[in-house]
């Protein structure tokens, strides 16, 4: 799962009709890095490129607990910030990394708190939704501090999970094979946290850039996470891995069936001919 799609935009501007056509893109991607991609497409002078970043800010691994990461709550990722200047338009996500055990750091030495750690670590103890709403005000501040980007940014809002029967090491699955109905569930327990946590930091945000940048950089909400809330089926659940694999866990966070995810695009592409 990608945490950061980067696009730049059509340079000739967008009609009111199109006519499309197919087109096959050069990979221009950075040798050196082995989790950012970029195509460029020639057709349309068009290039996409995703960054790699879970957390958006600032991170290390734990070096003798592996799986566990230091967070630098007050520091964007430079993974990704660097280079956004490049950039017509920017969708940012992040989601379920914010589960795992973390540690959380201010001015580069304080620690402030942590997620899931041991008992015996002498700091706060805080829920999932403190770091994972300090992780957005701080990319979004920062986003609205650069003065060499003027693009849109879109927040790409969390995919829940669909695990039942238990959670992801304890024996839980998603094997429903239909969607849904929309009077049969909501969005609710740290599904819902989250998502709320993020709609709130992206209104601060909108509002800021309003208010400081004359209206040049703009916010847009790609709302996915109610859709996806629906999509229990779009999970590869046991088949991404073999048979005879039974000490693997289900697989209930990715989207790797047809369908549910491929409506992302259609909702990014409405959005930007709007824009247009």
């Amino acid at each position: 799962m990608f945490s950061i799609y980067l696009l730049v935009s059509f340079h000739n501007g967008y009609e009111r009709f199109f006519i499309y056509r197919v087109d096959y893109p050069v990979e221009v991607s950075d040798a050196s890095k082995v989790q950012t991609k970029s195509w460029f497409y020639s057709n349309y002078n068009f290039t996409l490129s995703i960054f790699w970043s879970p957390y958006l800010v600032k991170i290390k691994e734990t070096a003798n607990y592996s799986g566990r990461f230091d967070l630098y709550l007050d520091e964007a990722d430079p993974e990704w910030i660097s280079h956004i200047h490049n950039y017509d338009y920017l969708v940012i996500s992040a989601g379920q990394w914010f589960f795992r055990p973390l540690m959380f750091y201010e001015n580069n030495i304080d620690l402030v708190g942590c997620l899931y750690c041991k008992d015996d670590i002498n700091c706060t103890h805080f829920g999932v939704t403190y770091g994972y709403r300090r992780a957005f005000e701080t990319a979004f501040k920062t986003i609205n501090s650069l003065e060499d980007f003027n693009g849109i940014t879109f927040l790409r809002t969390i995919t829940p999970s669909h695990f039942e029967n238990g959670l992801w090491n304890k024996g839980g699955n998603c094997i429903r094979t239909r969607p849904f109905m929309s009077n049969e569930t909501s969005l609710d327990g740290e599904n819902l946290d989250m998502y709320t946590t993020q709609v709130e930091e992206f209104k601060v945000a909108e509002r800021e850039a309003k208010e400081k940048n004359n209206g040049l950089k703009k916010f847009r909400l790609l709302d996915t996470s109610k859709a996806m809330w629906l999509r229990p089926d779009g999970h590869p659940n046991t088949h991404w891995h073999g048979p005879e694999e039974t000490t693997k866990h289900n697989d209930c966070i990715h989207w790797c069936l047809p369908g549910p995810i491929d409506i992302w695009n259609d909702f990014l592409l409405e959005i930007l001919k709007r824009e247009s």
